[in-house]
């Protein structure tokens, strides 16, 4: 059986700006994994910044990717999906993840952001959202989404005990839940973390980061691509974590310094030769 790993990316693709497939391509090839780019949409920019964007939606394309695949008997190692438009987006990534029982089913529910959800997400495209993510292994919700997925409040901050709560109430059906950009507050005092759960070990794990005060968007994209090929190269949690969070870090204080408008993204070009080291600070800790 070949080693070389090949991942299905079920997302769109921005020309001008860093998220999506323009940053997922890249990350995870400089980590030693195929990417087979499912386009859901094309669009001249981002969303986040831009406006009058030139659209090209890929709807029906997505299952006609499928159909092609299962007529070559094409099967993947993973399966990561990100921002979808619509119900019928939903269905088509859930064509996949049935079509492939045995790939690493990887769901970022991306839904919203400080403490809202986006414009385009809908009633109805939330509760769909939540039939995607209880038919994934893994999933990466930021604190908003995880609030959209449980029916809670967005709270200030989150106490150890709560963190671990929500986790594994997430974890009902995905085997591997990460909340990404949690204000947890212990005896310690305050950090920002992203925070882990693990069903099978019953291992809950946690990693501080540095606050930047700027938003730069596919921040989340690049942390989940990272996290993805790590644990498809059969990675454990914590050295997963640990891997996405410390990049993505070190591509957010790259840009920083360098002072560039932040809708132009994180300089992570910069950053990919870390990547290819398998570098692992053994800064996380249990949580």
């Amino acid at each position: 059986m070949s080693q070389h790993k090949i991942i299905a990316a079920i997302h769109d693709l921005s020309g001008y700006g860093r998220c999506s497939l323009s940053v997922i391509l890249p990350v995870i090839s400089a980590m030693g994994i195929q990417v087979c780019p499912v386009p859901t949409a094309v669009m001249s920019t981002h969303t986040g910044g831009f406006t009058d964007i030139a659209m090209e939606d890929l709807t029906d394309h997505i299952s006609a990717c499928y159909n092609h695949y299962e007529k070559l008997h094409l099967k993947f190692d993973a399966i990561y999906s990100g921002f979808l438009s619509s119900p019928k987006q939903v269905d088509c990534c859930l064509e996949f993840l049935h079509g492939n029982p045995d790939s690493l089913k990887v769901v970022d529910p991306v839904m919203g952001d400080n403490g809202k959800p986006y414009s385009t997400y809908t009633p109805e495209l939330i509760r769909r959202m939540k039939e995607l993510v209880d038919a994934a292994d893994v999933i990466t919700p930021n604190l908003t989404e995880t609030c959209m997925l449980l029916g809670e409040e967005c709270p200030p901050v989150m106490s150890v005990a709560q963190a671990r709560s929500w986790l594994a109430r997430l974890s009902d059906k995905p085997g591997i839940v990460v909340i990404k950009g949690v204000p947890l507050i212990d005896d310690d005092g305050q950090k920002l973390s992203n925070v882990g759960f693990d069903k099978e070990s019953g291992s809950f794990w946690r990693i501080d980061w540095d606050h930047i005060p700027v938003h730069y968007p596919g921040t989340g994209d690049i942390f989940t691509s990272v996290l993805t090929a790590s644990l498809l190269k059969g990675e454990s949690l914590p050295i997963a974590l640990n891997r996405a969070t410390t990049f993505t870090e070190i591509a957010v204080k790259t840009t920083y310094s360098y002072g560039t408008e932040p809708r132009l993204g994180v300089l992570f070009e910069d950053c990919l030769s870390w990547l290819m080291t398998n570098t692992v600070l053994c800064d996380y800790r249990k949580l």
